[in-house]
């Protein structure tokens, strides 16, 4: 499984020259390309990517706004998603079922419900090519069949909007915003996961010194055993 970070960047004015595009990710297996949301960033461009099929985690601006144009590609997206992006002139829409997995080309997707937001409700999805399975959730507060979304994945993908400072705020009855990655190391080891990656980076990632915060992060990943770092525009990744 080939892995490309396309963007790394959250939904923030700041942005630096390796976290520049809203954050979204091309997953390639043998000759089908996936690509993980679509934010405004990203108007008009799927198709100049030459990807052949979109999967969209929620319908926040930052992930999916790229599509308001439209697009003659595939795209899939869960219920809740395409209710909110009913008026975008998407030419072929799939509809995906929580928990239920799902196949493009030779790669498998099982979408898992988060705590995110509660206006646009989003999900993570374990990807499964071959031998080798990755969770990519870059929004996230709470994942809460953890077990089963994390049990035996070679690579976690997560939110990267702060380092150690909560983001998670109340509404209602429900949790909403974004968990810090430490927290989300801790879930890694609790798993048993070995790697972590984090995208859909803020600003305290983005305009920190790129030295000094990649060896915050692996010092929080040392701590818990678990091999942490930080993804940027154009890293890619081949697992094993």
């Amino acid at each position: 499984m080939k892995l490309k970070f396309l963007g790394t960047r959250a939904n923030t004015e700041e942005r630096s020259r390796i976290h520049y595009r809203h954050s979204s990710l091309l997953v390639t297996w043998r000759q089908t390309e996936v690509m993980i949301d679509c934010g405004e960033d990203w108007e008009g461009e799927p198709e100049k990517l030459e990807v052949d099929f979109i999967v969209l985690t929620h319908a926040h601006p930052d992930h999916a706004w790229g599509l308001r144009s439209g697009t003659s590609l595939p795209v899939f997206a869960t219920e809740a998603t395409w209710s909110d992006l009913h008026t975008f002139p998407i030419e072929r829409k799939y509809t995906v079922t929580l928990k239920d997995p799902f196949t493009i080309g030779d790669i498998t997707f099982e979408a898992f419900p988060v705590d995110h937001s509660t206006r646009c409700p989003a999900v993570g999805y374990r990807i499964t090519a071959g031998p080798y399975s990755i969770f990519y959730v870059p929004d996230v507060v709470y994942i809460p069949d953890r077990e089963s979304a994390l049990r035996d994945i070679d690579l976690y993908i997560g939110d990267g909007a702060t380092v150690t400072r909560s983001m998670v705020r109340k509404a209602g009855d429900s949790l909403v915003g974004h968990t810090p990655i430490r927290t989300q190391v801790g879930w890694c080891q609790k798993s048993g996961v070995p790697r972590a990656l984090f995208t859909h980076c803020g600003t305290e990632i983005i305009k920190a010194e790129r030295e000094r915060i990649e060896q915050q992060i692996k010092i929080l990943g040392q701590e818990k055993g678990v091999d942490a770092s930080i993804a940027y525009d154009g890293l890619e990744i081949v697992l094993p």
